[in-house]
């Protein structure tokens, strides 16, 4: 038996933290908070063996990209600390301040691949548990609206794009992190998600 992550009132402050900073924000193309996303990737850190670091990390893992860039991360290690921060700025694929504007989309996902090649175990675990919840959302809302290739309407890039991006996600993982069931599991979702 493994140890027990213990959640102390750091993860407290975190989860309203993040809820603050992303108030208001709903998960694209539906009613759903966003905020609900988050809970759901320091979940899925924390089933997967993350310590409360890598959880906080995973409620935090957007507000650095969304929400402020360069002084929203300087906020995140004052706050949280240092490894919080390098987890949540190694997650995010752009520090564009104050929601300026971004490189373009496939660049950025260009970077963010192939940066994930040699990131740390820490940044692979948050960063797969957010691929995987985004992955299971598109598939699932995909399946329960009916709305099959239409789901991919929701996004800045069309079907083709977007599919790519999740594939390479899905094979570097798997090549990085071997025989983790949750790296399968994002290509079995990802599969199933290029079938739709």
């Amino acid at each position: 038996m493994t140890t027990p992550t213990i959640l102390t009132e750091r993860f407290d402050r975190a989860l309203l933290y993040a809820t603050h900073v992303h108030g208001g924000q709903v998960r694209k193309g539906t009613g759903t908070p966003y905020v609900a996303h988050l809970m759901a990737v320091a979940a899925t850190v924390l089933e997967y063996g993350g310590d409360e670091d890598l959880a906080i990390a995973g409620l935090l893992h957007d507000v650095v990209e969304d929400q402020g860039g360069r002084a929203r991360l300087n906020d995140v290690r004052n706050r949280f600390g240092a490894r919080v921060a390098r987890v949540v700025e190694a997650c995010s694929d752009s520090l564009a301040e104050g929601g300026g504007p971004k490189p373009p989309w496939k660049a950025r996902k260009e970077r963010y691949i192939a940066h994930l090649g040699h990131a740390d175990e820490d940044v692979l675990r948050v960063s797969l548990a957010d691929k995987v919840h985004n992955a299971r959302a598109i598939l699932r809302d995909a399946r329960k609206d009916g709305t099959g290739r239409a789901i991919f309407d929701r996004f800045s890039q069309p079907r083709d794009e977007t599919l790519w991006y999740y594939q390479t996600l899905a094979a570097t993982f798997r090549a990085r992190l071997p025989g983790h069931q949750l790296a399968d599991e994002l290509g079995e979702i990802v599969g199933a998600m290029a079938a739709i």
